[in-house]
């Protein structure tokens, strides 16, 4: 099973301007992907200073259903 991290980031000084950024997983379940999220987008963030994180979810991916 697959789990991905989806998080919508924006713009620090244009928050309308925003782009929807995901990390895959493939080792863990959906309630450790919850637990990691916020270590996880904190990283995230210290990379991506000019970037806001708006909203973030945890979701399992299913066959088919991934885009490429």
């Amino acid at each position: 099973m697959m789990i991905e991290l989806v998080f919508i980031v924006c713009l620090a000084g244009a928050p309308e301007d925003c782009e929807r950024r995901s990390l895959l997983y493939t080792d863990i379940s959906q309630k450790v992907c919850v637990r990691r999220a916020l270590p996880e987008l904190a990283n995230w963030i210290i990379s991506h200073p000019q970037w806001k994180i708006a909203r973030w979810t945890c979701e399992v991916v299913r066959p088919g259903e991934h885009d490429i």
